[in-house]
């Protein structure tokens, strides 16, 4: 039997960030490099903590040269082939660092994303993407994907609540994209 729940929900036009009083004369003072350590691949990154989606429009080798000048990251989306992955690897090897081969769950995406990194061995993330992470075969997925890698750090998502958040971490997950519902916002956390 479904349940309705009555309590509040929040959606992005309903959060601001509060800010808080500052020492810094001028914005030209902010630094907005971090630097993390990831709870399951004991990976690290340090840079800007801004990913560009995914999606065909961002989420290409093209966007991931322009931002990696900044020290922003990239989730490149599952279209490229191996032989796409090779030849960016090949070109461009700073830029590996700073972008992650995204998967799906479907037949087939794991083989072609284990054929991606065994390609470009330097590669380091994973981004395990859905449109909504709300059922076992995905957390499974994740699983199977820490078991396989459990160096590489992890990005699984969308999900929305703390209890999603907790699971997917706990299969194995390092970052987890929050965000499901109309348009293309999608935010991710460590």
């Amino acid at each position: 039997m479904p349940r309705i729940e009555n309590d509040i929900k929040l959606d992005f036009k309903d959060v601001l960030l509060r800010p808080k009083r500052s020492t810094l004369k001028s914005r030209s003072e902010v630094d907005l490099l971090r630097s993390y350590s990831f709870r399951n691949s004991k990976g690290s990154y340090r840079g800007i903590p801004i990913i560009a989606a995914n999606m065909d429009t961002v989420g290409n080798f093209e966007m991931a040269r322009a931002l990696h000048k900044f020290t922003l990251f990239t989730t490149i989306h599952k279209h490229y082939s191996v032989d796409d992955w090779k030849e960016f690897a090949a070109k461009y090897p700073e830029c590996i660092q700073s972008v992650a081969v995204s998967t799906g769950t479907g037949e087939g995406d794991l083989e072609k994303m284990v054929a991606i990194l065994t390609a470009v061995p330097e590669l380091h993330f994973i981004c395990v993407d859905v449109a909504n992470g709300y059922s076992e075969h995905f957390v499974n997925f994740v699983k199977d994907v820490r078991r396989k890698f459990p160096t590489h750090t992890i990005m699984a998502g969308n999900v929305v609540t703390g209890e999603m958040v907790e699971e997917l971490i706990l299969a194995g997950a390092d970052i987890i994209k929050v965000g499901i519902g109309p348009g293309d916002l999608s935010t991710s956390f460590t």
